[in-house]
């Protein structure tokens, strides 16, 4: 879906929307509390990449975006029925209704509907 190129039949991501889902990224992860390392997490990707998403100098492609994305969506979600501190906790304990599976894990592992 965030390819460079055209594999996916899809108009390539332009330099903008790059730099616009980088300023998601990092106003989401404000709001949940976020480090790159739970980002990193959350994604597959790597934390020195989740490190660059935060200051806006990189932003992820591929499966990474997909994931970035699905877990801003969620932490909005989130900051809608609880209070901020709690988001994080919340993504990175096991939950029941999850099998025991903490959300950032499952979100990582691309089932966000499950965690929705």
């Amino acid at each position: 879906m965030f390819s460079s190129g055209n594999l996916t039949g899809r108009p390539p991501v332009t330099a903008v929307a790059r730099t616009s889902l980088a300023a998601e990224i990092a106003r989401v992860a404000k709001l949940g509390n976020l480090t790159a390392a739970h980002l990193a997490e959350a994604t597959g990707g790597d934390p020195s990449s989740a490190r660059r998403w935060l200051r806006g100098t990189r932003a992820p492609s591929g499966v990474h975006a997909v994931r970035a994305l699905e877990l801003t969506s969620l932490v909005e979600r989130l900051a809608r029925d609880m209070q901020a501190a709690y988001i994080l906790i919340w993504l990175i304990k096991p939950i029941q209704r999850l099998d025991g599976r903490r959300p950032i894990d499952v979100i990582r592992d691309g089932d966000y509907r499950s965690v929705s």
